[in-house]
């Protein structure tokens, strides 16, 4: 948007006009990229932690009630 506005407030495009916001918005770029990468590994690996247990808890609910069915019994 500052890009726009110095266009609109210099009356030309040239790239001593809009080089500042250029340079603004890809460092807002940069910063975002090295937030949201690590956020998103993050997420995948408890996503994929959290499936593991799951199927580790209802092997041992398998276990337990086949145990109790046969002590039941």
């Amino acid at each position: 948007m500052d890009a726009f506005r110095g266009i609109g407030a210099a009356g030309s495009a040239s790239l001593t006009v809009v080089a500042p916001a250029i340079a603004e918005a890809l460092i807002a770029t940069a910063a975002g990229l090295a937030v949201a990468i690590p956020a998103v590994m993050a997420y995948n690996f408890y996503v994929n932690w959290i499936g593991r247990l799951t199927t580790e808890l209802s092997h041992v609910s398998e276990d337990l009630q086949g145990l109790f069915a046969k002590r039941a019994a």
